[in-house]
């Protein structure tokens, strides 16, 4: 069976078809599932029960990992001293998706779409990539996530245009302008910034409930404990609330007694103004990069649970001059997008099978430009981009450089991953040393490949002109990723974990 899987910040979702039709899959608390983990004797328990228990031990709760895909560091260690990495707990989450799928659908579930944000580079690519392996999935490909609510859109409505997804989710935040139409999607540019979201309204919201309330002579709530806990989850769902009323109270309990903090709408609107108007940035930027403007965008489409505030909505009428869409469920649109795009995968990850719509071509992009360490026109060493974002994918561009020296032995080379001329601004890793064949002169040509493939992974290859050879193609090792043992090790502690006690 396969389903598609919105692996989300702050919640996840999970979709599959039947009968023809894509539909969300009930998980054992609700169509949505809390991307939280808490460890409870040592072993985890995900989603709402995690997330109920926050309160109770903050130091056992883990939540936000998506943020952190793609770094080395822990995001949590138990009581043994066992450190977890962000793709170790968010394989946690994949697992239990999984097997609430499995239930709901009465199959085993071993092939999944998983989602990410556009603007996710090749080490959080790979890390959720490795994260679906540990948790014993297959993936068959991983989406950007509004280009699924943009697959989602095109075939569930039936609809064809130019459109504008804005995705702000709870932790992640795309914009991306895309054709769909006659069997084809087809995404012309996309940005974004995958440290903003639902959770940094949420912060504001929090400041503002613990300066009120120390205002009034009460404690400082944040604590970093359980009161910090409680005044978290009353934010949240202040917020909530304030997306359909305009005005609610925040009542959180302190050491003592019950705090009660009254607020507006539009006081919240005002202290997020300028959350909002970084997003309106990147909308702006990506439009320009379109080469569109407003008038040549038929729809835009809002994704992603906060961009349910109406802020969001008033923003987008001002700059666009209609009302944005939210006729796909914001919070399910993704999900249901992936299911889609599983469903009409061959076996094998490839081209989308001649059947059904959305058969003809599916061309994403690239979230970020790909290049190199070289001197520039004036001897300095800089970034040389080969692959300029918003490149369509799969893509490969080739460049030549010479050897340093005579009879050089081996290839030392720097793949970067940024825009930006400057070192100081773009990510750069060294690929293994790659040999060269004895004898080649100084400044032998050598053919440099570099490539996308459809998931947004990069990889490069090699060509000595001189002798007419291939020396090899090779994807990234980046420091961040973790290697085949790591995983294989992680997957055996997953199979003990979901074992349970002997």
């Amino acid at each position: 069976m396969r389903v598609g899987i919105d692996l989300g910040t702050t919640y996840s979702a999970v979709a599959a078809v039947r009968g023809g039709a894509a539909e969300i899959v009930d998980g054992p608390d609700s169509r949505l599932t809390p991307s939280a983990v808490y460890f409870e004797d040592g072993r985890p328990v995900v989603g709402a029960p995690a997330k109920n228990m926050a309160a109770v031990g903050p130091e056992d709760y883990v939540e936000l990992v998506k943020r952190r895909m793609g770094m080395p560091e822990p995001v949590h260690i138990d009581e043994d001293g066992r450190e977890y990495r962000p793709e170790e707990i968010s394989a946690i989450i994949l697992a239990h998706l999984a097997a609430g799928a499995r239930q709901a659908l009465g199959d085993e579930v071993r092939e999944a779409v998983v989602t990410v944000p556009a603007y996710f580079g090749d080490a959080a690519r790979k890390a959720t990539k490795d994260a679906a392996e540990i948790a014993g999935l297959h993936p068959l490909r991983i989406l950007n996530e509004p280009t699924a609510a943009g697959i989602a859109y095109g075939l569930l409505k039936r609809e064809s245009g130019t459109f504008l997804v804005y995705d702000l989710g709870g932790g992640t935040f795309d914009v991306t302008v895309m054709r769909v139409g006659d069997g084809e999607l087809e995404v012309i540019a996309t940005d974004g910034n995958r440290s903003l979201g639902g959770f940094d309204f949420d912060n504001i919201l929090i400041t503002y409930a613990a300066l009120e309330v120390t205002a009034t002579g009460g404690p400082e709530l944040r604590d970093g404990g359980q009161c910090e806990a409680r005044l978290r989850a009353a934010c949240e769902d202040a917020k909530r609330r304030l997306s359909q009323a305009e005005r609610t109270v925040i009542r959180v309990a302190g050491p003592e007694r019950l705090h009660q903090v009254p607020v507006t709408r539009r006081r919240f609107e005002e202290l997020t103004a300028g959350l909002l108007a970084r997003t309106e940035d990147v909308v702006e930027d990506v439009l320009a990069q379109s080469g569109l403007d407003w008038a040549g965008i038929d729809k835009v489409l809002l994704v992603g649970g906060s961009s349910r505030m109406p802020m969001v909505a008033d923003m987008v009428e001002r700059l666009s001059g209609r009302r944005p869409s939210m006729e796909v469920n914001p919070d399910e649109a993704v999900a249901l997008g992936a299911a889609l795009l599983a469903d009409r995968l061959p076996s094998q990850a490839g081209a989308l099978e001649p059947a059904g719509p959305l058969t003809g071509a599916f061309r994403d992009v690239t979230s970020h430009g790909m290049g190199t360490v070289a001197r520039n026109d004036f001897g300095v060493m800089a970034n040389t981009v080969i692959i300029p974002r918003n490149t369509p994918i799969p893509c490969e561009k080739v460049e030549v450089f010479g050897t340093v020296v005579a009879d050089q032995k081996e290839l030392r080379f720097e793949v970067t991953e940024g825009d930006s001329e400057a070192l100081t601004e773009v990510d750069a890793t060294e690929i293994d040393l790659i040999a060269l064949p004895a004898g080649l002169p100084e400044g032998a040509p050598l053919r440099i490949g570099m490539c996308f493939d459809v998931d947004g992974t990069m990889y490069i290859g090699v060509f000595d002109v001189i002798n007419d050879r291939f020396l090899g193609r090779y994807q990234l090792h980046r420091p961040e990723n973790m290697t085949r043992e790591a995983k294989a090790a992680s997957r055996r502690l997953l199979c003990e974990l979901e074992a349970g006690p002997a």
